[in-house]
């Protein structure tokens, strides 16, 4: 740790530390012209996360690994891509069985799984006649949309945010609303034919091949298309026979040989996936090993007042806001600037800085991160504020972008994001990733907390080296409910935000 400076009028200082972290495609020519999974309407193409960011430990450290995939060098540019991993195998052969459970053995946040039964091609008025009587061929290359899928996959790799469109089975078309997927450190892609186009082929670093027993296959079949897409036997039988069968012969079961991995028996073969997983640990492991510069702000305050359960409502409020106040000026020092003249009444000239930049925007985290907005207008007049809401899907235990207005130029401004508190890391991390969407720099985002914990610090900074983060105190724990111990508490904390409900759009009141 190195003390960079001090500001003894404020009582102040200045810390900033630094921690350390450590295909062959062969001739084949290209098949299809779409590619995509025929499997049931299973909800996939999300992504996989904890809400606890896992650590990552090796002979010399042990580092926090949540929030965006460390492929960003010291200069905030992409130093590698994502590691996609590529299933192929017959129709319910248990593709997404095997990337569930690589998924939860690898046990490293930020892993897509995307399905190639999403690239299906909507179907025309004459192929809707068809497929109602079972005589359209969705096993077949012709039914996918591989041109965006190509695309799709390729923006994932890069760490980009896609919109993935959804596949209604029952109606044969693609569903209204797409759903958006951020990027991540692993991608998991599974279908009938991944292996079956030369460009898809490209952006593979690992090829597996799922190989199950065809009477079992068909088995699984006649279950799902029975019970979870509602089909006779007769014309689920009908379509095995003329469709899928010969194209699983045709199209699928050649294309084996290009297979790094060949798994037998599905998802019961464990051994075969602890070793896909020793191998994409051992990759990810080369990323994170490289040095990597963070910066950390932290700012010396006396916060006795505030975390004491003593303190009345309006003393806290005083102080809380009185500390925000000093929290955003300080915040404000590390924007850029450049020296600026002007003439005093007296006739005389004055040397000072301005602002170097384009504009400045504070975008809130909803909820309590509102309660900062009126510090920083007090400061910075005529700053724009943007909103993010993000919440904790319960069953999935991953962050989710509920709500988002961002001015539309924002790509050239620096930002200031605003959260009151910061436990766990999770919203402030997918707040970043939405930001860096929106095509801000890295190195332009500044995120300001009233307090955080030990553990939202690593995670963030580890996640997103250039990001500056300025708080006025870190606890070190984070009890079962993700709060910060001490912490000021869910009480104090309710005080701030009840000081914003007033002033928050109609549509944000049913998450408050």
């Amino acid at each position: 740790m190195e003390i960079a400076g001090c500001d003894l009028s404020r009582s102040l200082y200045h810390i900033i530390f630094f921690v350390n972290s450590g295909g062959g495609e062969g001739s084949l020519d290209r098949l299809l012209p779409s590619i995509n999974t025929s499997l049931s309407p299973r909800k996939r193409t999300t992504s996989q996360c904890k809400s606890e960011p896992p650590l990552l430990r090796t002979s010399k450290r042990t580092i926090y690994t949540a929030g965006r995939p460390p492929w960003y060098n010291e200069h905030g540019t992409q130093s590698k891509e994502a590691f996609v991993i590529g299933l192929c195998g017959g129709s319910a052969s248990g593709k997404t069985t095997v990337a569930r459970k690589i998924i939860e053995a690898l046990d490293v946040p930020w892993v897509v799984l995307l399905s190639m039964d999403s690239f299906y091609k909507v179907l025309t008025a004459e192929q809707q006649l068809l497929a109602a009587n079972n005589d359209y061929n969705f096993d077949h290359p012709d039914a996918f949309d591989f041109s965006l899928l190509v695309h799709t996959l390729r923006k994932l790799k890069q760490g980009k945010s896609v919109k993935i469109p959804v596949y209604d089975f029952t109606t044969h078309g693609r569903q209204k609303e797409w759903k958006t997927v951020y990027g991540a450190s692993v991608i998991i892609f599974e279908g009938i034919m991944s292996f079956a186009d030369k460009e898809l082929l490209k952006l593979l670093d690992m090829k597996i091949f799922v190989d199950t027993d065809s009477d079992i296959r068909l088995v699984r079949r006649l279950r799902r298309d029975i019970t979870e897409r509602g089909r006779d036997i007769d014309g689920v039988i009908k379509q095995y026979n003329k469709f899928v069968k010969p194209a699983f012969e045709q199209y699928i079961e050649p294309t084996m040989r290009l297979a790094d991995i060949v798994v037998p028996r599905g998802g019961g073969n464990m051994v075969a996936i602890d070793l896909i997983v020793q191998h994409v640990h051992s990759q990810l492991e080369e990323v994170r090993s490289t040095d990597t510069f963070r910066r950390f702000i932290l700012i010396s305050s006396n916060h006795f007042i505030i975390v004491n359960k003593e303190t009345s409502r309006d003393e806290f409020i005083f102080y809380s806001k009185r500390l925000m106040r000093l929290l955003i000026e300080r915040a404000l020092s590390f924007l850029p600037s450049q020296v600026h003249i002007v003439q005093t009444p007296q006739g005389e000239d004055y040397e000072g800085r301005t602002f170097h930049g384009k504009g400045i925007t504070g975008v809130s985290i909803l909820r309590a991160g509102e309660t900062m907005e009126p510090a920083l207008r007090a400061v910075c007049k005529d700053v724009r504020i943007g909103k993010i809401l993000i919440q904790t899907n319960q069953d999935t235990g991953e962050p989710e972008l509920h709500y988002l207005r961002l001015p539309k130029d924002i790509s050239e401004d620096h930002v200031i994001l605003m959260d009151c508190t910061v436990s766990t890391g999770a919203a402030a991390m997918m707040a970043i990733r939405v930001l860096l969407d929106h095509d801000v720099q890295e190195d332009k985002i500044l995120l300001v907390s009233l307090l955080m914990a030990e553990m939202g610090v690593h995670s963030v900074a580890y996640a997103f080296p250039q990001v500056k983060i300025i708080t006025t105190a870190v606890d070190k724990k984070v009890n079962d409910l993700f709060h910060i111990i001490p912490g000021i508490g869910e009480t104090f904390s309710a005080l701030l935000i009840c000081l914003t409900v007033a002033s928050c759009p109609k549509n944000f009141l049913q998450y408050l």
